[in-house]
């Protein structure tokens, strides 16, 4: 009898596949256990999947009550699926989820490619692709964060499968479409179509759908109003995914492409952002964390800040041979109401805000806090001065043509702005009594009183010279610029009024200083190096300034009880190539005054009346085109900006770098 172990049986290959299938889900069950375990522990509350917690919109309206721009969300109706053109969800799915009604939340070959990606270029920085289908979309919009990593894309998986299972594809695309951001504060294609063209997303076109599902990508980037080229390409993308996906034919893109789409005029020509980003900064500190919607009522004036923007747009582009390439404004009434405000040529390639967040050297501008000094102390307009070298220690002020014009008076020497008057004033006087008269008037910037502080060795912003010039136009009063006037909620609830909390108004300059300032500074615009800024028939006054390195050039004016600071130059600080005050920037001043004075009820320049001879007033004498003010001894035009200045002499050239001439 055979003794021995009992024959072994082989597993047939269909027996093999089974067992191999039940290991795999043996495993597969302790894997999706373990996924569970590790990342739905803290995975956020779903109960409040409707709740449409946005951030409050503040709408910004000029002193007119015209729109200047909305920012936060914009309230809109939630949207029924049926109620759109059944090519507005075809452009999302098409461009964003080809595969959306086949998988059951996520797509493991769009996971693949992702991660394959992702691990091809680790190490070069740059956004993670997540592969993320139309559910995961909305899973991370509505329960999660941006933040791209590992352990949130779990998550994400995680939502989208719980989603899948309880909604149906069309409630998922219908929360998608009504929930997702597209840009400009605008959530949901409610909203989208609104604020991008003006329409409700029943009457969307097929281009403008097309658009809209290309913001998908990058709402900042692809925004058809900051960067209208990139969107159209886009679109076209889209487009093209929709005649693959059979979802409209060659024909209908054909037509789509050919139709210009036109997106919201209120939002294409969004004006004042720099002011409204500055005012935007305000608002939180007056009345807190908005918990609603909130209306801004701002001191701006629309008309006349287009008219601003055009300006330094013009002047900027027509100056760029010179090589400048920035410009900014600030115009603000006698009150410190802002009126206009100009950051920059292009708000969309630069937010940085030149009127308020940049500091650059005030050159010659600064001089009427000096000559205000020496008023003050018993000097007049025709007070003698004698224009001649000078040594203050180790420095020694030049003039911007290098040459002296010996014996003058005060008001010649404002008028040409001559730099040794100037200083020996500054020396004379104490530095110290000058800082204060600047500050006094609205200088808010640090004031180095060295002796070049004199010629304008002093950075500030064209809203602090702007308000600092105010009290020349509006009878001496000190006017701090301001841009916000109310503030209350969407129901009509004031939460801050200027009006209630305006103090008693402050005189900072006296007579008879201000009427010999005034005077002084009429001869600037009619005889002296600002003559390129004079508009005929209107009482103006101002003072142009230029760094001795070309770096800055400035021109501040007024008028009576309005005041406007020009000033242009280049961001990185750099040299422009003999740019003036009396240049560039007194032609933006005057092209923007000119479209200005006739809509503003301006009067003469108030508190600046001297005695006129024969009865006549030196009002009248201006507004009928004369210079009442203009002495015997002005110098020969050869003096006069803008007319091209002599070349720099060998002496010129050798002045310390940063020494404001002009």
């Amino acid at each position: 009898m055979a003794t021995g172990k009992p024959p072994r049986l082989r597993r047939t290959l269909l027996q093999k596949l089974i067992y191999a299938l039940l290991v795999l889900g043996v495993w597969g069950l302790i894997f999706v256990v373990a996924f569970f375990a590790v990342f739905a522990v803290d995975l956020p509350d779903t109960s409040q999947l409707y709740d449409t917690r946005r951030q409050p919109s503040i709408s910004y309206l000029d002193r007119s009550g015209g729109l200047l721009a909305v920012r936060g969300s914009q309230a809109a109706a939630t949207v029924k699926l049926e109620s759109l053109p059944d090519y507005v969800p075809k452009a999302f799915i098409a461009i964003e989820d080809r595969w959306y009604y086949w998988h059951f939340g996520f797509n493991p070959w769009g996971i693949a490619r992702s991660q394959y990606y992702n691990m091809t270029r680790k190490g070069e920085g740059g956004p993670l692709r997540g592969g993320s289908t139309i559910t995961q979309q909305l899973a991370r919009n509505l329960f999660l964060t941006p933040n791209q990593n590992y352990r949130r894309k779990a998550q994400e998986l995680i939502l989208a499968v719980w989603l899948e299972a309880k909604f149906s594809k069309k409630q998922i695309l219908e929360l998608y479409l009504n929930r997702v951001y597209f840009g400009a504060g605008a959530y949901g294609i409610e909203a989208a179509s609104q604020r991008y063209f003006g329409k409700p997303a029943a009457r969307l076109s097929l281009g403008e759908s097309a658009l809209l599902a290309g913001l998908m990508k990058g709402p900042s980037r692809y925004s058809p109003v900051a960067s209208t080229d990139r969107a159209a390409r886009r679109a076209t993308i889209v487009l093209d995914e929709m005649v693959q996906s059979g979802f409209i034919t060659p024909a209908e893109r054909a037509e789509a492409i050919r139709v210009r789409v036109r997106v919201n005029p209120v939002l294409a020509n969004q004006r004042a952002q720099y002011f409204t980003d500055w005012v935007d900064n305000q608002v939180r500190t007056l009345v807190g964390e908005p918990a609603e919607d909130l209306v801004v009522e701002t001191t701006l004036d629309l008309p006349l800040q287009a008219s601003a923007e055009q300006a330094v747009l013009r002047g900027v582009s027509a100056a760029v041979g010179q090589g400048v390439e920035q410009g900014a404004l600030v115009s603000l009434d006698g009150e410190g109401r802002i009126r206009a405000y100009v950051g920059g040529t292009n708000y969309v390639q630069t937010q940085f805000d030149r009127a308020t967040m940049a500091r650059r050297q005030a050159g010659s501008a600064f001089k009427p806090f000096v000559y205000l000094t020496a008023m003050e102390a018993g000097r007049t307009p025709d007070t003698p001065v004698v224009d001649e070298p000078l040594k203050i220690g180790n420095w020694e002020p030049r003039n911007y043509t290098g040459a002296f014009l010996g014996p003058i008076t005060i008001r010649v020497a404002l008028a040409q702005s001559v730099n040794t008057v100037a200083a020996r004033l500054t020396e004379e006087l104490g530095a110290s009594n000058v800082a204060s008269t600047a500050r006094r008037l609205g200088i808010t910037s640090d004031i180095q009183q060295d002796p070049s502080m004199a010629l304008g060795a002093v950075e500030v912003s064209p809203l602090e010279m702007a308000q600092a010039y105010a009290p020349f136009a509006n009878g001496g009063v000190y006017a701090k610029g301001y841009g916000i006037e109310r503030i209350r909620t969407a129901t009509g609830r004031v939460l801050y009024d200027r009006g209630v909390d305006r103090g008693p108004r402050l005189g900072v300059i006296s007579q008879p200083a201000l009427s010999y300032m005034v005077s002084m500074m009429r001869g600037v615009v009619t005889s002296g190096t600002g003559t390129r800024a004079n508009v005929a028939g209107y009482d103006l006054a101002g003072k142009t300034g230029t760094t001795s390195d070309y770096k800055d050039a400035w021109f501040v004016g007024y008028t009576g009880g309005f005041v406007t600071a020009v000033w242009v130059g280049k961001d990185d600080n750099k040299p422009m190539r003999r740019v003036t005050g009396g240049g560039a920037p007194a032609g933006i001043w005057r092209d923007y005054m000119t479209a200005a004075l006739p809509r503003l009820k301006v009067q003469p320049i108030p508190g600046g009346e001297l005695p006129a001879a024969e009865g006549e007033s030196p009002i009248d004498q201006i507004l009928a085109g004369e210079d009442p003010g203009a002495p015997i001894e002005t110098p020969p035009s050869e003096f006069d900006e803008p007319q091209p200045p002599p070349p720099p002499t060998a002496r010129q050239r050798e002045r310390p770098r940063g020494d404001p001439v002009f």
